[in-house]
């Protein structure tokens, strides 16, 4: 295959990055016109369209009416670092990474918080033992790792009976996996992932176990106001009904109140779970069928069904990362993928949003134009 031979079919739509990713398919400019404008966040139709997106969350989600929801500042980012600073330091806690958010979480919490960690790491493509964890210390961890596209593939080792709490990063997990509600005491995601909303805004998920232990324990450093939770020692309500602790974009609001009213549409988070699957199945089909491409998670368990991430195995190929970013660049400039790059910490390859606002169409479109930008590379090389 060459140049001469480009595959005859393109994607309709190209935008495959994993943050922020593609917007939901019938997504136009002029259908957040409803956004309030103009008018604070706390005026009532501001705190109507936060306490709505709340809601919609809980709704699509599943998640218990006793579990608390807020919006929050800074993305999942910011979801996250508000439950380590405010929640960690009552107990030991087990540090689980195997990718470079979870590495993060590590920083934050040996050299920042300086706190009686146990770290538990694996390789890119591979996973931590979560039943080897100890439950009864605070477990931090990622539910799916964006940059090694490997998750967890389910919640069956944690126990019930746990006396730590499980702070869970499921940023790009969330509405594409069935994540189970009992097992998660702290759940955060950014609506940027798999809503294809626009970013800097987070969402934190509280277990009852979670305000307990907010309203019971204040750690022993200054928490910055933005990650103040709680009033007099107890929590402050005002922030999982809508009054945020800082000033949201109610246009950004907007957008993830359209993506809510879409997956209604499409059949809530079962049909958004089965899109992401499907996608992430139209990859698998691919490589499978190749020997020049592999999936970087070696067991089909682990394997993320949102950031996909793809390495080659050609022993020819002598400068993996060299030729990862060129394959890129023709499929950039084909116009055909965008951003579908390897994180920059991950081993070289290929990243491919699979997530539910993606078409499989488009997946399927997606491939032959890899198929062709590696040969191209490899006869050129």
């Amino acid at each position: 295959m060459t140049d001469a031979t480009k595959p005859a079919i393109r994607p309709a739509n190209p935008n495959f990055s994993s943050g922020p990713c593609a917007k939901i398919p019938t997504f136009a400019l002029d259908r957040l016109g409803d956004a309030p404008l103009g008018r604070s966040h706390r005026s009532k139709p501001g705190k109507a369209k936060l306490k709505a997106a709340i809601d919609g969350t809980r709704e699509i989600l599943g998640v218990p009416d006793d579990y608390r929801i807020g919006i929050v500042p800074a993305s999942d980012t910011g979801a996250y670092e508000m439950a380590m600073w405010s929640m960690l330091g009552e107990r030991p806690v087990e540090m689980v990474a195997w990718e470079s958010f979870g590495a993060g979480w590590v920083t934050d919490a040996v050299k920042q918080l300086k706190l009686d960690a146990r770290v538990h790491e694996a390789d890119y493509g591979e996973i931590v033992d979560m039943a080897a964890l100890d439950y009864d210390r605070d477990v931090c961890f990622t539910w799916n790792g964006t940059t090694s596209g490997v998750r967890v593939p389910d919640g069956s080792v944690i126990p019930a009976d746990r006396k730590g709490l499980t702070l869970c990063d499921a940023t790009s997990a969330a509405f594409a996996m069935e994540l189970p509600w009992d097992k998660l005491d702290v759940t955060t995601f950014s609506w940027q992932k798999v809503m294809g909303g626009e970013a800097a805004h987070g969402v934190l998920i509280l277990s009852p176990r979670a305000v307990e232990r907010l309203e019971n324990y204040t750690p022993p450093w200054p928490l910055p106001k933005i990650f103040r939770m709680t009033k007099g020692g107890k929590l402050n309500d005002g922030i999982f009904e809508g009054a945020t602790i800082n000033t949201p974009s109610m246009l950004a609001v907007e957008d993830y109140l359209l993506a809510l009213d879409w997956a209604r549409a499409i059949g809530g988070r079962r049909a958004l779970i089965e899109r992401a699957e499907s996608n992430a199945g139209a990859v698998a089909e691919f490589v499978a069928k190749r020997d020049w491409i592999a999936h970087l998670a070696a067991d089909p368990a682990t394997r993320s069904t949102t950031s996909v991430c793809l390495k080659f195995t050609d022993p020819a190929i002598e400068d993996p990362a060299a030729f990862a970013k060129a394959v890129v660049k023709r499929l950039e400039a084909e116009g055909v993928a965008f951003d579908i790059d390897a994180y920059r910490d991950a081993p070289p390859g290929l990243r491919i949003w699979c997530g539910s606002t993606v078409e499989r169409g488009d997946i399927e479109a997606l491939m032959p134009w890899i198929e062709w930008a590696y040969r191209a590379e490899r006869a050129g090389q």
